[in-house]
């Protein structure tokens, strides 16, 4: 189902605020925070570009000391796309941080070639015209996500 709102306004956090937001939502989808999914979320807030499970398990790792395996990493970042704590991007197999995570919008990504940059924006106008098209050609839309390959600003006025 499409979003409603196509103007809506969502507060996005950060730092402390942002584990607070997604310690929330993920309690509220009925799920525990336990200490390793914060510091999983924790190592994904700190990248400041899509990270892979590697990477994630290879940070919280260092920080604890002790190996964590990248598969239970990978299950749950997986629990945390399916409670909109982070988003996958897909061509790359790797993850972000939601820093809007009590708001619900499908995915939009626009990815870097040269950088590796990767920015999230929120259309409900286009995702729900994808949603709408894909209903008409009889297929039931369960999580869109749209990625747009090119350059960046900085790297275009280069």
């Amino acid at each position: 189902m499409a979003p409603a709102h196509h103007n809506h306004v969502h507060h996005s956090h950060e730092g402390e605020s942002l584990a607070h937001a997604a310690r929330e939502t993920m309690e509220r989808s009925g799920e525990q925070w336990t200490a390793m999914r914060a510091a999983i979320f924790e190592a994904l807030a700190s990248f400041d570009k899509p990270a892979s499970a590697y990477d994630i398990a290879d940070k919280v790792s260092k920080a604890q000391g002790r190996r964590v395996a990248a598969n239970s990493v990978y299950r749950i970042l997986d629990l945390f796309v399916g409670a909109n704590l982070a988003r996958r991007v897909e061509s790359s197999n790797a993850y972000v941080a939601n820093d809007h995570p009590d708001c619900l919008h499908d995915c939009i990504f626009l990815i870097c070639d040269t950088c590796g940059n990767t920015t999230h924006i929120d259309n409900d106008r286009i995702s729900g015209g994808v949603r709408a098209a894909a209903k008409e050609a009889g297929f039931a839309p369960d999580r869109p996500v749209i990625e747009v390959r090119g350059r960046c600003g900085d790297c275009e006025s280069v």
